[in-house]
């Protein structure tokens, strides 16, 4: 049997000395091992979890399959999440096949939906949890990486032994939650191995392929305009998985956004009405003018209602597209069903835009002072009628 390198043999040395501390003895890590899993504080937390539901480490596992009903409504209850994940998942799975690991997706509960890359069955190991169907939640097979990043909601590297049960200490793996438009959690990305060497560079191959399924599923929604976002400094005009996408309606109105572009526009993660958030309440100038921009082909600095800018380039949906909502109408046709005070505010966008931008010149046009255009355009959010 070939040696491991040094670096290998530390880890699982490790590992081994902070479950005879954890698990077998009770005691607390020491200062050095405590330094060295000074980022590992999620792990720990999953393993005084499993102790305190009374679970043992030595104790026998076994991965029952959910019954055929409930797998089949899983599956129809994941079918956007199924198609967006597909090609990633035979993209994953071929790239992983050198190293003999391969992919799972799971739902959020932990239940696998689909598997990807070669999957050898004739290795129990690998059977036990490679099969669509199976329950790898924490509840149900202790930490893993699957259970770790459904409960922390981050991309999270496991190895052998950090694993809590003895049984899943042949296994080496990576995972990351998926996130839907909405910021709701529908379920995580897994690539694992069998007794295969430890590549921590995994979890951030995991995560980059789980940007794409979530970018895959918004841009699947029903959506008319979608924006590309990114700070100005670090700005390409290439797509990018790390890249912010945000969707609007033919209204402006949000329809959904990726994790990336949630965290550069933090409204959109706060609590709310049930009435979806506007371009308006996100981007301090006029929301038509983001149309513009995917007319134009161009992209823009877009001043944020905090002072800071965003790089944003635009694109609107074709209408055959199955993800378009029809394009906006003209004013006149839908007047009468807007209120007078919506009109209002519309028309001094309009002449915002007209104006090229400049307020001052709007205001002159419109027979109004400037604080009153101001005004109205950041009052924007809140003359939108509700429900």
């Amino acid at each position: 049997m070939t040696a491991l390198p040094t670096h290998d043999a530390q880890r699982l040395q490790q590992i081994a000395q902070a479950r005879q501390s954890l698990l077998a003895d009770g005691t607390e890590l020491t200062h050095a091992l405590a330094s060295a899993w000074y980022d590992r504080a999620w792990l720990l937390h999953s393993w005084q979890r499993c102790l305190a539901q009374g679970r043992s480490p030595t104790e026998p596992l076994v991965f029952n399959p959910v019954p055929a009903h409930a797998l089949a409504r899983a599956a129809q209850a994941h079918a956007p999440l199924l198609a967006a994940a597909r090609a990633e998942l035979e993209h994953l799975g071929a790239l992983l096949a050198p190293i003999r690991y391969f992919a799972l997706l799971t739902d959020a509960g932990g239940c696998v939906l689909a598997t990807g890359g070669v999957i050898d069955h004739s290795e129990p190991h690998t059977h036990a949890i490679a099969r669509v169907g199976v329950d790898l939640s924490e509840a149900n097979i202790g930490t893993s990486a699957i259970g770790a990043a459904l409960t922390e909601r981050m991309p999270v590297w496991l190895h052998r032994g950090e694993h809590f049960f003895q049984h899943n200490s042949v296994y080496s793996c990576a995972g990351a939650p998926l996130l839907g438009p909405q910021g709701q959690c529908l379920g995580m990305l897994d690539v694992t191995g069998v007794q295969v060497a430890e590549h921590p560079e995994l979890k951030h191959l995991v995560a980059q392929s789980a940007r794409r399924i979530e970018n895959a599923l918004l841009l699947a929604q029903p959506h008319r305009l979608r924006l590309q976002l990114a700070w100005p400094s670090g700005w390409a005009v290439s797509s990018d998985a790390g890249e912010g996408l945000l969707c609007l309606d033919a209204d402006g109105l949000v329809t959904g956004a990726n994790p990336a572009a949630r965290a550069m526009l933090p409204a959109l993660g706060l609590p709310g009405p049930a009435q979806p958030l506007h371009a308006g309440d996100l981007f301090a100038q006029p929301w038509e003018s983001l149309f513009d921009l995917a007319r134009q082909g161009e992209a823009a600095l877009v001043p944020l209602w905090s002072g800071l800018r965003l790089r944003v380039s635009a694109c609107l949906a074709h209408a055959t597209h199955p993800g378009a909502t029809p394009a906006p109408q003209p004013v006149s046709k839908v007047a009468a069903t807007r209120p007078l005070k919506l009109l209002e505010t519309e028309l001094i966008h309009q002449a915002v835009r007209d104006a090229g931008g400049r307020v001052d010149v709007a205001a002159r046009a419109l027979g109004l002072s400037r604080a009153t255009v101001y005004r109205r355009l950041s009052r924007r959010s809140s003359d939108r009628p509700a429900g």
